[in-house]
């Protein structure tokens, strides 16, 4: 915070995606920095009978690397998974609807290999975890014309549950 009032307290908010938002106090200072320690827990992963529902793992346009907010989220799966050492993952890429069918489903399933890669890398053996590009074929958000914010729900990962 910059130009605050000496000798005032404070709260702020503070928010990062897949983390759960929280509130910091800001004590009274005089003509001095004041460092706010904000230690915010990351939001865990909902275990159903189906699915491990993680906060999305999105992918840039036209590409399949796992990004640095997307491996964040894999880590939780990778807890998860460590957790219930007999869980089987099949794992489910989307695409948006840009581009051609057969590009899509090329372009979900390098995103599916991706991923699955990135879960052995931390040590998930490869007979627990599968996956499969489903291209545009299971749109979460059915719209045309599509908002930017639709196409990027659409360009997702899912995680079902094959045996637990």
């Amino acid at each position: 915070l910059t130009g605050v009032m000496c000798n005032t307290a404070y709260s702020t908010q503070v928010s990062k995606s897949g983390y759960e938002s929280g509130i910091f106090e800001v004590k009274k200072a005089e003509n001095e920095q004041v460092v706010v320690e904000a230690l915010l827990n990351p939001i865990m992963p909902i275990i159903t009978e189906k699915e491990v529902i993680l906060q999305p793992i999105y992918f840039e346009f036209n590409k399949s690397n796992i990004t640095a907010e997307g491996a964040a989220e894999l880590d939780k799966l990778v807890m998860v998974m460590n957790e219930y050492p007999n869980m089987v993952i099949f794992a489910k890429s989307h695409t948006d609807s840009r581009g051609s069918d057969k590009y899509n489903m090329n372009l979900s399933d390098r995103r599916a290999k991706a991923t699955v890669q990135y879960l052995i890398s931390k040590g998930i053996a490869k007979e627990r975890i599968s996956g499969q590009g489903f291209g545009e074929s299971e749109p979460k958000v059915a719209c045309k014309p599509c908002t930017e914010e639709e196409y990027a729900q659409n360009r997702r990962s899912e995680f079902l549950i094959v045996k637990k």
